[in-house]
């Protein structure tokens, strides 16, 4: 299948069928882009991740042995190693959306339908099954919310 690859970019031993690549992006090695993805500039996608008719926001960093399959990933988002979306439930594919700035720790289980809001944040481990609205921290299996603390400045 056809795939558009932009300028710059550092593809190692990786498979891209379909898909859009903007400018200065890394992927792999022995990552997969399966066909209606759109890649922005300057994501990186790790060693063996994989990626199904999804977008990743600009600045984007998917670690490595994750799957990321029919989402929206915001710029500048953070998915830890290890994370997966779990969009099909044996009858149906859905969507996971997550904002801007958000942090999902490594090993994070994403379970479409659901919405992961700007600037929220997965705990290590945690089984998302319901929306996380901004600024907000979820953890646990499965995930409760939890406000995030401030940083204090230094």
């Amino acid at each position: 299948m056809d795939s558009t690859i932009g300028d710059g970019c550092h593809i190692l031993a990786s498979m891209i069928e379909g898909s859009r690549v903007d400018d200065s992006v890394e992927i792999g090695p022995f990552s997969h882009l399966r066909p209606g993805c759109h890649i922005e500039s300057r994501v990186h996608i790790g060693n063996f991740g994989e990626v199904k008719k999804s977008r990743l926001g600009k600045d984007a960093k998917m670690g490595h042995f994750s799957y990321i399959g029919d989402a929206d990933i915001g710029d500048n988002v953070n998915i830890g190693a290890g994370t997966i979306t779990c969009n099909y439930d044996g009858f149906e594919k859905h969507r996971t959306i997550v904002g801007e700035d958000a942090f999902i720790g490594s090993d994070s289980m994403l379970v479409a339908p659901v919405n992961i809001g700007p600037r929220a944040v997965t705990g290590a481990g945690s089984v998302v099954n319901r929306d996380v609205p901004a600024d907000t921290l979820a953890v646990g299996v499965p995930a409760r919310h939890r406000p995030k603390k401030k940083r204090q400045p230094d």
